[in-house]
């Protein structure tokens, strides 16, 4: 458990695992803008009424368009540098730098899939209540941000919510399969 939690490796390696870090927030990052501009076509309100407010200080004066690509960003960045360097840790130090490049672009896909995948079970779960559903819980939310299509405003909250549990799900099965990859049989 230490080792996981406080990892040994040569410095050699970091600038390596870094760049797979870098490349995991690009990554996240350019997801997290069409993931935004997407979800902004189903439900405006859910940036107007919530996003733009978390991300004010990022307002730069631009059409809305873009301050949603730059909330998409921001929003999902973090999480694919943390992604990229769990995924690094792994590959890096147990593969020649070749195979640890594909094992980390295979980890990539597998988190990009997942995360996908799940804001797709995301969309769905917002409709499965039927045309109308009791979104009663939300009420007392919507009143006091003034939203008024809450049944398009809740299934974008489904999907940015399933996005992220997918890209966390994703990343758990990307490491499983490194791990099974470099446990020698």
């Amino acid at each position: 458990m230490r080792s996981i939690l406080i990892p040994k490796f040569p410095l050699s390696l970091l600038p390596a695992m870094l760049g797979y870090a870098a490349l995991g927030a690009l990554v996240a990052g350019l997801y997290g803008v069409v993931h935004d501009e997407i979800t902004y076509s189903i439900s405006p309100e859910y940036f107007t009424r919530l996003k733009f407010l978390q991300f004010h200080y990022a307002n730069l004066g631009c059409p809305p368009r873009v301050f949603v690509a730059e909330i998409g960003f921001l929003a999902t960045w973090w999480v694919g540098f943390i992604a990229g360097w769990f995924l690094a840790r792994v590959a890096v130090p147990s593969f020649p730098p070749a195979k640890a490049r594909r094992h980390c672009f295979w980890g990539f896909t597998i988190i990009l899939a997942c995360a996908f995948a799940a804001s797709m079970v995301g969309f769905g779960l917002g409709f499965l209540s039927g045309p109308t559903p009791d979104l009663s819980a939300w009420q007392g939310f919507a009143s006091a941000c003034g939203v008024v299509d809450l049944p398009s405003f809740v299934r974008v909250a489904y999907i940015h919510n399933a996005s992220y549990l997918g890209g966390l799900i994703g990343l758990v099965v990307a490491l499983i399969h490194l791990w099974r990859l470099k446990r020698p049989l």
